[in-house]
């Protein structure tokens, strides 16, 4: 049995400058440190067969994520592939998708699934929701 989450955020952008920040390395590293003091490091070929690695530090310690993009559609939809340590290196997808509230807001969800237990999914939760928190207070500072 696999397990799966789902979070929402709505995000004071547009679709195209929210996709941006999923895809670029530098704007990844910024907005995804689910780590309370901790920093990430990433590195993107965002394209269909593309793959990623996000390595996120904290407490003394580095939690590399590695993933191959399978769907991109330009500004609507994301997924990947995410093995960690955290899925028991076992792969997991995640599919982001981005509806447009209006020019400048965006409602994203992510979906996580193919996680291998109860516990996996919690910290996923918990991970995913400060890792969004921080993409939503991306774009509230840049305005």
């Amino acid at each position: 049995m696999t397990h799966e989450i789902r979070l929402i955020r709505k995000i004071a952008a547009s679709r195209d400058a929210v996709f941006d920040a999923w895809t670029d390395a530098a704007s990844l590293a910024q907005w995804m440190t689910p780590i309370a003091g901790g920093s990430t490091r990433a590195q993107v070929d965002a394209r269909v067969g593309g793959r990623f690695h996000i390595a996120m530090s904290g407490n003394g310690k580095d939690y590399p994520h590695d993933g191959e993009y399978l769907r991109i559609e330009r500004p609507r939809l994301l997924e990947f592939t995410w093995i960690s340590r955290g899925t028991n290196q076992q792969r997991s997808i995640v599919t982001v998708e981005l509806r447009a509230l209006g020019a400048e807001l965006t409602e994203l969800t992510l979906t996580h699934r193919l996680l291998p237990n109860q516990a996996t999914a919690e910290a996923h939760d918990a991970g995913w929701s400060r890792g969004l928190d921080g993409l939503v207070e991306h774009f509230a500072l840049a305005r």
